[in-house]
This record gives C-alpha cells, structure tokens and sequence, in this order.
C-alpha cells in the first residue's frame, strides 16, 4: 500500500472538520488561542499517526486475518474455527482505538465506570458475535433471521439496564466498528467464505458473495449487549462527573507541544497493552497455524511497527487536541443556546453541518460507494449513495443536537429506525442487506468517535443536560442511518432491474 495514497485519504478525512473547526473558532464561536493551537498540532498527530496505523493494519495484520480464516476453515473442525473466531474479535477490539477513545469517553463522563472493565466487556460482545457470524457463514443461516432475533433481544434488555449504559451501549456497536476491527473482521470473513465457496454443501460450488458481507454487522450487536448485561450486573447509576471535571480531559496539563509530551506515557502504556496481545496471537498462529515464509513474517513485523507508532500518534493527537477543542466548541454553542432560538438553531445547524462533512470525508466511505457501484453494474451510482448517506448522517446528528437541547430519550429514534431496518432486511436484496449492516460502522468512523462525541459531550455539559444519558448516542445514531439507507438503494436497485429486465423481454417480443 501506498503510503502517499494513505495519507491523502487520511488528511482529506481530517482536514475537512479542522477547516470547519477553525473558521468557527475564529468567528461566532472563539476559542481560546491555546486550544486552537493544541487542536491544530492534534489535528497534525492523528493524520499522521492515522495513516501510519492504517498503513501498518494493511501490510502486516489484515494478511493474518483472511489467512487465519482461510487457514481454521480449511481444517473443518468447526469447534477449533469458532473458539478462534472468538479470540480473533476479542483481540482486535481491545486494540480498536475507537473502543479506547470511546472508554476513555465515558470514564470521563462516569468515574465509576472502570475503563478496562468497559473494554472487556465490548470485547467480549465483539468475540463472542464473530463466531456466531462464522457459524452463520458456515451453516448457511439467513442473515435477516439473525439480526430480527439477535436486535429483538437486545431491545428487550436494553430497557432492563441502567439510563447511564443506555446510549453507550448502542455507542459502542459503532464505536467497536473502527479501522482495526472492520478490516480484520472482513478479511477472516473473505477467508472463510472464500473456503466454503470452494467446497460448498454436498460437494457443490457456493457462492461466497453474500457470505463475504455481513459478519461486522453481526459483530457490532456483540458489544451493544455486553454493555447492556454490563450495565445490569452494576444494577446501579454510575457516579457522574460535574462539567468542570468531565472537561478536565485526559490528564492534560502544560502549553503547546509540552501538553502531548505529558502524555506519552501513560499512552505508551496503552497502546503496549492494547497491541500485545495481538502480538501474541499473530506469533502463536505463525507457529502452529500459518507458517508464513521469512518475507512475510518481516513484512507483518514491519506492519506491527507501523500500527504501534501510528495508534501512539493518533491518541495523542486525539486526547491533546482534537478531543479538548471538540468539548470546547460545543461548550460555546451549547451555553449560547440558552440565549434564544437563534443560538438553538446554530446549534443543529452546526450538527448537521458535521454529520455531512464527517460522512463524506471517511475513506472507507468512498470504498463502499466504490463497492456498491461495482455490484450494482453502475445502476447505483457513487453519488447518488454518498447523497443518501450524507443526508442521513447529518440528520442523525442533527437529532442528536436536538436530544441535548431537550432531552428526549433516545428510543425515541432508536426502536422506530432499527424496526424500519429489520423489515427492509425482508425487502432488499441480501447482498445490499449484508452490505447495509456491514457499513454501520463505516460511517461511524475516527472521527465521529472523537471529535462528534467530544462535541456532543461540551454540548450538553454547557446547556444544562445529563451528559451521560443526553450526549451518548450519538454514534449509535450514525451508525444506524446506512442500514436504511442502502438496503432502500438495493429495493431501487431491484425495482431498476426488474424493469430492465421487462424492456429486454418486450423488446425481444417484438423483433
């Protein structure tokens, strides 16, 4: 992979909300002089520690995954495949930086909730839904029957836990998918399909396009009923900070440079945690599993090295700069729309503007257009999805805005949006459904996970809500908005094809 390439895609990601950010920090909503500078050298560390850990992902982890898949399905021991499958989610998503940035979100908020608790518990939802995905891929289970069963049990025990975990529950489904997980998840699913569309079911040859998708789908529901269970176990409200102390960041202190000097440390010490176990299994399935020759084991240590750096820039970058001034703006905009409707509307405005941006610039947004347009021979064209997203996206955070002016609760939105997506799941095409419920998490990327929640975060904060039942959420909004939006363009899709088909009939009848 192209390291110029990823770094284009990487600061056309960034650059767009930073613009943003700073035109407003420079007029209707000013900032102070040292957050705008730690924001823009923040902004500076998470492009580049973003491309160097996306570089670093694709060079020497994602080969693991899709050659682990292949690996364990080729073998057909299926109690072997799933208890790997296991692993592999639980590990990737306690290396996920959107799952650390998230934790470290809510610790903010709730002091009460143990951060790597919070983290073992999404990654043991994410595990545990990975290889329930494998079995579906493997026992050929409809993907509709199983997100109906899987988002009904969900909802039920959702209402049976703490308002707290509410939001952040359905927060970390799309928080879990971040770009650590996403890939891998895939790769192990393109490796495992790929096996059985070989074989196939009595020795016939399967088609391993609509068993390709939808396994990140099926894992992103493992974290939201973690949490939830989680949230249940506590059976209490975790304690939750005033503003003055949610706003206290993550143990920032100093000026400038100085201020992600201080925290290199205890970074450090994260990353190293978050990455060695992964270390550890990319090692062991080496050995007994891969057996992968000397230029590939020294290109996967290059990509670990890469990964390791990169994760170190961008939570630095994130937590020093781009998270702080997040929080700040919306402070500003949320303690002035207790001055009148104008204000107010700036607000939502501002949301909307943020969710059409944010969409719009995630490379791995322009990977699915790029995909679905394939698929589709061109009938779905590129623009037509980004317009749909984009619409979608900035609507969600809009809501979320108007849930931090007023408070409303979040099943509101929820309960009606997942219910018109489980029936479009028995309408769509199940490639697009598949597609669809995979992309979840495409939309909801970097940068919704630091510096839309961050803003959020201020918002409410600053306008008198609860930030802990108001502000979260907002991810989980994000992420729900593809799942509507592409199964319609497959319903479109469908209706485009049937016609075309009819003309060709007609046509033929006629000569």
């Amino acid at each position: 992979m192209n390291i110029f390439a990823k770094f284009k895609e990487t600061a056309f990601s960034v650059l767009p909300v930073m613009l943003v950010v700073l035109l407003l920090g420079l007029t209707i909503a000013p900032l102070h002089f040292g957050t705008m500078t730690r924001f823009v050298l923040g902004g500076i560390l998470v492009i580049f520690g973003l491309t160097l850990f996306l570089l670093g992902v694709d060079i020497g982890i994602l080969p693991i995954g899709e050659r682990s898949g292949a690996a364990l399905t080729a073998k057909r021991n299926l109690r072997l495949l799933l208890a790997a499958a296991f692993l592999i989610g639980f590990i990737v998503t306690v290396a996920e930086p959107d799952v650390q940035v998230l934790a470290d979100q809510v610790r903010g908020i709730a002091p009460g909730v143990s951060k790597w608790g919070l983290i073992f518990m999404i990654a043991v939802g994410v595990g545990l839904f990975v290889a329930l995905g494998i079995l579906r891929t493997v026992l050929s289970i409809p993907l509709n029957i199983l997100l109906t069963i899987s988002y009904i049990g969900v909802f039920a025990l959702a209402f049976c836990t703490p308002a707290t975990f509410q939001g952040v529950a359905f927060d970390s489904g799309g928080a879990t998918t971040g770009p650590m997980t996403v890939p891998f998840i895939m790769a192990l699913g393109v490796g495992v399909a790929a096996v059985r569309s070989k074989t196939g079911k009595n020795g016939k040859i399967a088609s391993s396009a609509e068993d390709s998708f939808g396994l990140t789908g099926i894992a992103s529901i493992g974290p939201v009923l973690a949490v939830i269970v989680y949230g249940i176990i506590l059976h209490t409200e975790p304690a939750v900070a005033s503003a003055s102390e949610a706003a206290g960041g993550h143990g920032l202190s100093g000026h400038g440079i100085f201020v992600f000097l201080n925290l290199l440390p205890s970074i450090f010490k994260e990353v190293s945690a978050a990455l060695a176990p992964l270390a550890a299994m990319a090692i062991i399935f080496q050995i007994f599993l891969l057996k992968m020759p000397p230029m590939q084991v020294v290109r996967m240590v290059r990509g670990f090295v890469f990964s390791f750096v990169g994760l170190l820039l961008f939570l630095c970058g994130a937590h020093g700069g781009f998270m702080p001034a997040g929080e700040a703006l919306g402070q500003v905009l949320g303690g002035a729309s207790l001055q009148g409707p104008f204000w107010t509307t700036l607000l939502v405005a501002v949301g909307v503007v943020f969710g059409a941006i944010v969409v719009c610039a995630e490379p791995a947004v322009w990977v699915l257009t790029d995909q679905v347009e394939s698929i589709s021979g061109g009938t779905i064209k590129r623009r037509v999805m980004l317009g749909a997203l984009s619409a979608g996206v900035a609507i969600s955070i809009g809501i979320s805005m108007c849930r931090v002016l007023f408070g409303f609760s979040l099943w509101y939105i929820l309960i009606p949006g997942y219910a018109l997506a489980l029936i479009l799941s028995f309408i769509s095409p199940k490639l697009f459904t598949a597609i669809a419920f995979d992309s979840g998490g495409v939309a909801s990327g970097p940068m919704t996970s630091t510096f839309i929640l961050s803003f959020t975060l201020g918002a409410s904060q600053a306008s008198g809500g609860n930030p802990a039942v108001d502000a979260f959420g907002v991810i989980a909004l994000v992420a729900m908005t593809p799942l509507i939006a592409i199964q319609i363009l497959g319903i479109l899709f469908k209706v485009k094809s049937k016609r075309a088909e009819k003309a060709k009939i007609r046509a033929g009848g006629e000569e």
